[in-house]
Formats: C-alpha cells, structure tokens, sequence
C-alpha cells in the first residue's frame, strides 16, 4: 500500500512538470496569417523543418521598445517587437550555435546580419510604429531595426544594409 501511494503521489508530482517542460519547447502552429518564417539552425519548428510565426506569436514574445529616428524616415518615432536574440532563443539557439542569419524581405532583399550584432545592440524585429501595425508602404509589416540614436557607430553603411525591411523570411546560417 504504501509503495502504491508514493508511485501516486511521484506520478501527482511529475506529471505537470513534464508538461511544463514540453510546453516551453513547442511552437505552436500559427492560426492567422503568416508573416515570418525561420529555417535552417534551429531546433524548434512547427510546420516541417521551418518556423512559422503570425503576428500573434510573435507579439507574445517578450517586446522591447525604443525611440530612434532612420535614415529611411523623416524624424523620431517609437518602434516596439521582440529583441532578435529572443527570437533566435525561442528557437533554442546557444550562443555558439549560429554565427549569422540571412534576412530576406518581400521585394527580394537579403542580408546577412551577423548574430553578435543581436547579442551587441538591442536590435528588434520591429512589428509596431508609435503605437501601430507598420504596414508594408511604410516598410513593414517587420523591420530589423537596429536603435540608430542610441549609438552613433549604428549610421554606419555596413548597419543600414543590414536594417531590413519588409521581412518575410529569416535563414539562421
């Protein structure tokens, strides 16, 4: 009886914190439009070997937020998403596990953005613009936005080619 009682009461005790632990690791499916898909290394993924995220998804991420005027945009304005190094650790990625990622927009633009650039700066996936959905006219609905006021070596031509917008697609090389 009383082993019938601790098998009990390990499986009463076990069961939710492997629950627990396997919900941190899934990615859910997206139920809205996509507007983000990550291949290559990574180790989370829900439809194949990608990870597809809607708005909603990633808006759950954790958001960061900072104002910073652009060199594509006429002065300061207030953009909020995820950082980058969150994303890329959502999907289980070690610091080592990846040295760049390629970012593609909808025009057909790429970049390659090395990941210490996420770890250096607080750059986001910028989703909102003062408050709103950036829409695509206005070079959304994601923008790699790096927090060009915050550091004035961010100007440089190298960072603005990496400031992607328009994104669709990111390759983690």
């Amino acid at each position: 009886m009383k082993a019938l009682l601790m098998g009990w009461v390990v499986l009463m005790f076990s069961t939710p914190l492997a629950g627990l632990a396997e919900s941190a690791d899934d990615l859910d499916a997206p139920n809205g439009p996509v507007i983000l898909t990550v291949s290559g290394n990574i180790d989370h993924t829900n439809v194949g070997s990608e990870a597809q995220f809607d708005r909603a998804m990633l808006a759950a991420l954790p958001q960061h937020e900072f104002e910073t005027s652009t060199p594509w945009t006429e002065g300061s304005s207030h953009y909020s998403g995820p950082l980058m190094r969150d994303l890329l650790a959502r999907l289980s990625l070690g610091s080592d596990a990846a040295d760049a990622v390629l970012v593609s927009a909808l025009n057909g633009y790429e970049a390659e953005i090395p990941v210490s650039d996420f770890n250096d700066h607080n750059v986001i996936l910028a989703m909102n613009k003062n408050g709103e959905a950036i829409p695509i006219r206005e070079y959304g609905p994601l923008w790699v936005l790096y927090p060009f006021d915050q550091d004035e070596t961010l100007l440089s031509e190298k960072i603005r080619f990496r400031a992607v917008w328009q994104v669709m697609q990111i390759n983690v090389l």
